[in-house]
């Protein structure tokens, strides 16, 4: 048995109790329906026709259980393979799925190096978890295997600057201590209470793993195989798979436009290179989340306003949102720590109280009584806003 499965059997990540989701559902990106239809659909994939998926390395379950309810509730078909080297984050994420009733799912144990015999997939998840093997490349390769025609992938892996601090006391740790997990763990601990204050990793207020459990300590600090991606490396790994990236739903970070005196410096430099200098001035981007598609099937898979397009609100009612902006004046947006705040017409604001997630363009404008030129007009700048910041959705998942 290598480190990694004994790691993960030992301290099975992230740490989830089953009992849990009889109170609540994690969520979060990449894979949330909506954001795979928005990403990789265009907003207006056939929900009528079953989805397959593949959750490549799935841990404890979030992404499973997030897709697997949000489909059920939504009263669509799904057929989910989740897969995974650790026997015991396995038993969690069977647990948790049994606890909500969900069907669909088949287990299985095994690498995500064998994505390919498991099938061919519409979707495919890999969160956390290329990053840590030994040889990453072969990951994407292996995924890209997976896809079927038309079909894409979210992707999640880890940044370097974000994490400044962390990898020397990996390597500190790795060099020091021997015996199993547990034993590892005990030693780290007391090693870490003696650490200065100082030290990088203690003065990086964003990581916070460690804190909150024994699983994500050791995840974080003792993890015996763990790489960063720059920007430039992600998008290089994933062309290298003969793949596509077409979206990041945190695009406002790899924008440096903001921290800029004068945003004309960045005349002549190409959107990659832009990304990159702002990963860069920012140093506080920890993980870089990512949809792609086969090249040659990436163009046109970012959903766009259009008359049968239907837009959801992330987390807040349109009635909430139009009374928040009506308020302020502006609509106030967080971004890594960092307050926005949009410009946004009374107008404008106002057409958000019909967005439902049911309701289509066209039949939002018509419940403000305007025609569809008007309408755009209005529209259009504010739906780039919301989309950009990842407030909005384009999805007929609900429809």
């Amino acid at each position: 048995m290598s480190l990694i499965e004994d790691q993960y059997d030992a301290y099975p990540y992230p740490e989830r109790n089953p009992k849990d989701e009889a109170k609540r559902l994690v969520t979060g990106s990449p894979s949330h329906p909506l954001e795979i239809d928005h990403f990789l659909f265009g907003g207006a994939r056939d929900w009528t026709q079953p989805i397959r998926i593949l959750v490549a390395g799935g841990g404890t379950g979030d992404a499973l259980i997030q897709m697997a309810q949000i489909l059920t509730s939504a009263k669509r078909a799904y057929e989910i393979t989740y897969v995974d080297l650790s026997t015991t984050a396995r038993a969690v994420a069977e647990a948790r799925a049994t606890k909500r009733g969900l069907q669909g799912i088949r287990f299985k144990t095994g690498s995500l190096l064998d994505a390919a015999t498991f099938g061919q997939f519409d979707y495919i998840d890999c969160c956390g978890v290329l990053h840590h093997l030994p040889e990453p490349q072969a990951g994407f390769d292996a995924l890209a295997a997976a896809l079927a025609p038309g079909g894409g992938l979210g992707l999640m892996v880890y940044a370097p600057y974000g994490r400044s601090g962390v990898y020397p006391l990996q390597e500190a740790f790795g060099a020091l201590l021997q015996g199993g997990p547990k034993e590892r763990l005990k030693e780290a601990k007391a090693i870490f209470k003696r650490l200065p204050e100082a030290h990088p990793f203690k003065r990086n207020l964003q990581l916070v793993d460690h804190q909150a459990s024994d699983a994500g300590f050791y995840d974080l600090l003792l993890h015996s195989q763990d790489r960063a991606y720059t920007i430039r490396e992600i998008y290089q790994s994933v062309e290298a798979a003969g793949l596509e990236v077409v979206g990041l739903p945190q695009a406002p970070v790899y924008d440096p436009s903001p921290l800029l005196p004068d945003p004309r410096i960045l005349v002549g430099i190409d959107d990659l290179s832009r990304k990159e200098i702002a990963e860069k001035l920012r140093g506080t981007i920890k993980t870089h989340v990512l949809y792609a598609a086969r090249q040659g099937e990436a163009a046109g898979r970012v959903a766009k306003p259009s008359p049968k397009a239907v837009p959801h609100l992330k987390g807040v009612s349109g009635a909430k949102l139009a009374q928040v902006i009506a308020e302020k004046g502006v609509l106030p947006v967080m971004l890594n720590g960092e307050r926005i705040e949009l410009p946004v017409s009374g107008m404008s604001a106002g057409l958000l109280r019909h967005v439902n997630g049911r309701a289509n363009l066209n039949e939002i404008a018509s419940a403000n009584r305007l025609d569809p030129i008007a309408f755009s007009a209005l529209w259009n700048g504010l739906s780039d806003d919301l989309c950009h910041y990842g407030l909005m959705y384009y999805s007929s998942l609900l429809r």
